[in-house]
């Protein structure tokens, strides 16, 4: 159980246990039950939103690039201000970095089982990803189980925190709805690869496949399912908070999954392919590249990726 979980359980007005016995019982120190999170400056606010419209652009810009481009554009801000911002919103460059810190030593980092594979049912590979999406004071966390082959959107959640639980609430009622894929891929975020999950996936009898490091193009359909979202509805939109957000999520994504026809699917709904379990024709892996570019100021990195966002 979670310190949020805990501190939820604590009741100010219970007529035997003081506050600061419940939180020694707990293992909640006072200090932490009393601290409320301080949202950014609207300064930074601002800073950030523009922040995630240029990373959806320019995805292979790391803190210094993207500190250049914003002064280009008359915002005159530090790259060691950025770097934080660009820290607490999830978002890393795809470009392969220097390891400067170790993985978490109890989390197993699965291989990658799509190489190769060609991918022509529902069921037989689904994916997820995590992303930022904006609102007034600050920011919140979505993520998104999704059938790779049909493109269809099984279930989302959105929090407050990059606490892993709200990623194995989404598999779980994913899998209740859906039955289960052959098998999972996702990129090697911790809330990916933390027991909770995968542990979640081997007792359903799943595969377990985990992008490379800095290989974006590994989990690309779910990348272009962030783009899609964020350009045809969350930034045109005021999302003053959570309630917000989630409504403007959800009903984008059932007009994504009922509505939206699908080019690579040959004009239907990912809803429609999904049911028909044909997905107009094999998603072959051996198409796509092998490896990102390493170097983001390569100018045919930008054409690349962009080919791929806007298919």
């Amino acid at each position: 159980m979670g310190r949020k979980e805990r501190k939820a359980m604590i009741a100010h007005d219970h007529p035997d246990l003081s506050l600061s016995r419940q939180c020694r019982v707990l293992s909640i120190s006072r200090s932490s039950f009393y601290y409320v999170l301080k949202g950014e400056r609207p300064e930074n606010l601002g800073l950030m939103h523009r922040i995630d419209e240029l990373f959806l652009k320019y995805p292979f810009y790391g803190s210094r690039q993207m500190a250049r481009q914003l002064r280009r554009e008359g915002i005159c801000v530090g790259r060691h201000r950025v770097r934080r911002l660009m820290r607490l919103m999830g978002l890393e460059a795809i470009y392969q970095a220097p390891r400067t810190s170790a993985p978490h030593p109890a989390h197993r980092i699965y291989p990658y089982l799509l190489k190769g594979l060609e991918i022509d049912c529902p069921n037989q590979v689904w994916c997820a990803d995590i992303t930022d999406i904006p609102v007034q004071r600050g920011f919140l966390y979505l993520v998104a189980i999704m059938d790779w082959a049909s493109r269809h959107v099984l279930a989302w959640r959105l929090s407050n925190t990059m606490d892993a639980s709200f990623c194995v609430e989404a598999l779980e009622e994913a899998m209740a709805r859906y039955s289960k894929p052959g098998i999972f891929n996702t990129d090697q975020g911790s809330q990916f690869t933390g027991f909770d999950f995968t542990g979640t996936l081997k007792d359903a009898g799943v595969a377990i496949s985990m992008d490379g490091r800095g290989r974006c193009m590994d989990n690309i359909f779910i990348e272009r399912l962030w783009r899609s979202l964020k350009y045809e509805a969350v930034y045109l939109h005021e999302l003053t908070d959570g309630f917000r957000a989630e409504q403007v999520i959800g009903e984008w994504i059932d007009f994504y999954n009922t509505e939206r026809p699908h080019s690579a699917l040959n004009g239907r709904t990912p809803a429609e392919a999904y049911a028909t379990g044909d997905d107009g024709g094999p998603v072959d892996m051996m198409g796509k590249p092998v490896g990102l570019p390493t170097s983001p100021q390569a100018q045919q990195q930008g054409n690349l990726i962009n080919r791929y966002l806007a298919a």
